[in-house]
C-alpha cells in the first residue's frame, strides 16, 4: 500500500510571525514598522532583522485603518507625455518611499475633467497630502482639498490656504544667465517661444525673458516673440512662423526643452545648423536634452530638488508642530552650456572685415 504524500502548506507570514522571530511583543514589532521613534534601537534593529528574513510585507491597508492616515502622498501633473514630469514623478516617488509613504499620481493634461477625476481619485483613496505639480494655477483643485483640510503644496505664487506651501521656482535668475550667455557671444536678436500664456508659470518666464532683454540694452522685437504650447509640435509650429518673417533673429530661447527640440527639428526641416544658423537655448534640462544633436544647451529645474522640497513641504504640514501657513519654499536655476548656443552667423567674417589691413 502506497503512503500518501503529506502536503506541508506554507505558514502565513504576518505580524505575530515577525513577534515570534524578534522575540519581542507584537506592539514593538507595529512600532517599528511605524517608525515610531522612541523604540529601543537594538529591539528595532532585532525586528528589522526578521522581517528581512521571513520576507514580510506590512498590511498597509490595516495599518492605515488604526492609525488614521494611509501614507499616501497624491501627485498631480499637467502631461504625462512630456517626459519632464516622468522625470519629477521619479524623484518624488523615491523621496516619498524614504519617508514611509507610497505615491498615487493623476494627470490633468490641462482638462477641469481630469482635474475633478484626480481630486475625487485622491479624496477617495485618503491621501494625507497632495502636491500639485501643474506648473499653472488650478484653484478648483487648491479649493477641493482645503475643504477636507488635505496639505497641498503647489508651483508658483497663488492665493495663501491653510495648510499650503509654495514652491516658488527662480526663473530669473537662469534666463537672465541665458541671455547673457547670448550676449557675450554677440547675440543682438533674440526671439522667444512661451509656454501656453493661461499657465502663469508660462507668464512668468515670458516676464523674466523681457526683463533679461531690458537689463541687457536689448531691444525687443514681439514678430520673435510666439506663444506656443510646450510640445515638439508647437514648438516646430513656432519656428515656422518666425522663419516665415522678412527679418530673422539670430538666437531662440524657449520656455520649455520638448519647445526647443520641436525647433531643432523645424530647422533641420528648414535647412538651418544649430549653431551655425541660429542659437538655441532650452528650459528644465530634462535628461533627453543632452541627447539631441547637437546637445542642447537649456536652463536647469531640478526635479530633485523640486521632489524633496514638495515631499518635505507636505510632511510639515502632516506635523502639526511645523505647520507653517503659506511657507515658500525657493527652487533654484541655472544655465547649462551644451553646443547648441555659438557666434552669430557671419560674426567672424563681420570682425575679420573691420580689422584694420596692414
Amino acid at each position: 500500500m502506497r503512503r500518501s504524500a503529506k502536503t506541508h502548506a506554507t505558514p502565513k507570514i504576518d505580524i505575530h510571525g515577525v513577534a515570534a522571530r524578534a522575540r519581542v511583543s507584537i506592539a514593538t514589532v507595529s512600532r517599528t514598522i511605524n517608525h515610531v521613534p522612541t523604540v529601543d534601537s537594538q529591539l528595532a534593529e532585532r525586528v528589522w532583522k526578521a522581517v528581512a528574513e521571513l520576507g514580510y510585507f506590512p498590511n498597509t491597508q490595516a495599518r492605515a485603518l488604526v492609525s488614521g492616515k494611509s501614507k499616501l502622498l497624491g501627485l498631480i501633473v499637467s502631461e504625462i507625455t512630456n517626459p519632464f514630469f516622468p522625470e519629477l514623478i521619479q524623484e518624488f516617488e523615491q523621496v516619498a518611499v524614504e519617508h514611509g509613504y507610497e505615491i498615487l499620481i493623476g494627470s490633468t493634461n490641462y482638462e477641469t475633467t481630469k482635474m475633478e477625476l484626480c481630486a475625487r481619485r485622491m479624496l477617495e483613496r485618503k491621501v494625507d497630502g497632495v502636491a500639485i505639480m501643474t506648473f499653472g494655477i488650478e484653484d478648483f483643485l487648491l479649493d477641493r482639498f482645503a475643504v477636507d483640510n488635505i496639505p497641498v503644496v503647489f508651483i508658483d505664487p497663488a492665493p495663501s490656504r491653510p495648510l499650503s506651501s509654495v514652491l516658488a521656482v527662480d526663473y530669473s535668475a537662469g534666463i537672465n544667465e541665458g541671455v547673457q550667455h547670448l550676449a557675450v557671444l554677440g547675440h543682438r536678436k533674440i526671439g522667444f517661444i512661451s509656454g501656453p500664456l493661461r499657465l502663469r508659470s508660462a507668464e512668468s518666464r515670458k516676464a523674466a525673458f523681457l526683463n533679461c532683454l531690458k537689463s541687457a540694452g536689448i531691444k525687443v522685437d514681439l514678430a520673435w516673440m510666439i506663444e506656443g504650447d510646450h510640445t515638439l509640435d508647437g514648438g516646430r509650429d513656432a519656428m515656422q512662423k518666425i522663419l516665415a518673417l522678412k527679418h530673422l533673429p539670430t538666437a531662440i530661447m524657449c520656455s520649455n526643452d520638448m519647445t526647443a527640440i520641436g525647433v531643432q527639428h523645424a530647422l533641420f526641416e528648414a535647412g538651418f545648423k544649430v549653431p551655425e544658423d541660429f542659437s538655441l537655448i532650452g528650459f528644465d534640462d530634462i535628461h533627453l536634452a543632452e541627447y539631441t544633436i547637437p546637445p542642447l544647451t537649456t536652463v536647469r529645474m531640478s526635479c530633485k530638488d523640486l521632489a524633496q522640497n514638495a515631499v518635505g513641504a507636505l510632511l510639515s504640514n502632516l506635523d502639526p508642530a511645523n505647520i507653517k501657513a503659506g511657507a515658500t519654499n525657493k527652487i533654484s536655476t541655472r544655465l547649462i552650456v551644451r553646443q547648441t548656443t555659438g557666434l552669430p552667423k557671419n560674426a567672424l567674417s563681420d570682425l575679420n572685415s573691420k580689422r584694420p589691413r596692414r
